[in-house]
């Protein structure tokens, strides 16, 4: 059985869901059986390239002041605590996420996928030092496993994996996903937003039984779209 994970990396929503998804896999009996990929889909392509500070962002896109922004990255810090997610409600910055993408199709080629988006989560959400410093994104994939001068190549090259993350987008587009995590199973089932992980073993479960291709989509839970990210109430 295949799961597709469509995601972006400045997305608080796609990390803390992805934890979700991973304990539900983790006590899933045929979870050996279980193919994840992830696929790409930017939040805000337009996004400049030059990192900026989010708490500021955060305010400007909800028309909050500073302190209420803040406040609400505390609540977001506090969902991801609760899996075992170390998160920096300060001081952390976002920027245009495209290379990363580009990094991460990259990456799928050499079977690192998995640990560069590990590596880049981390970077992005617990570092004190910036995911989008420079030559950053090049430490972040030889950590991963990746060979430092290749990725430095495919990051010199705006052209190189573009494709293969506008195809990935596309393909979200015409399944109806307007924001992110997105999930996907078998291309028969599907679930929008960091739900809870015994939604995500019922789904496993009914993905692994079920062999009719009638799509199941779940009430969204908390996620991130082209307006911005759901704020928790907790």
């Amino acid at each position: 059985m295949r799961v597709e994970i469509w995601s972006d990396i400045n997305c608080p929503w796609c990390y803390i869901g992805k934890a979700r998804f991973e304990k539900a896999l983790a006590g899933f009996p045929h979870r050996e059986d279980v193919e994840v990929v992830h696929r790409s889909f930017e939040l805000d392509p337009r996004s400049p390239r030059e990192a900026r500070p989010v708490v500021p962002l955060i305010a400007a896109k909800y028309g909050l002041s500073l302190e209420q922004a803040k406040a609400a990255e505390q609540r977001i810090a506090a969902n991801a605590h609760e899996e075992g997610l170390p998160y920096l409600s300060e001081g952390r910055d976002a920027a245009n996420s495209f290379d990363m993408h580009r990094l991460l199709h990259f990456a799928e080629e050499h079977g690192r996928q998995a640990e560069l988006l590990d590596a880049l989560y981390r970077a992005n959400f617990a570092d004190e030092r910036s995911a989008f410093a420079e030559g950053r994104l090049v430490e972040l994939a030889v950590e991963a496993g990746l060979d430092g001068a290749a990725a430095a190549a495919v990051l010199a090259d705006p052209e190189a994996y573009a494709e293969a993350v506008r195809e990935d987008e596309a393909t979200a587009g015409a399944m109806g996903a307007t924001g992110v995590p997105f999930f996907v199973f078998d291309r028969r089932l599907g679930v929008s937003g960091a739900q809870p992980s015994d939604t995500f073993t019922a789904v496993l479960e009914q993905a692994w039984e079920s062999r009719v291709a009638i799509p199941l989509l779940t009430d969204a839970g908390e996620a991130c779209g082209p307006d911005g990210c759901a704020v928790p109430q907790r």
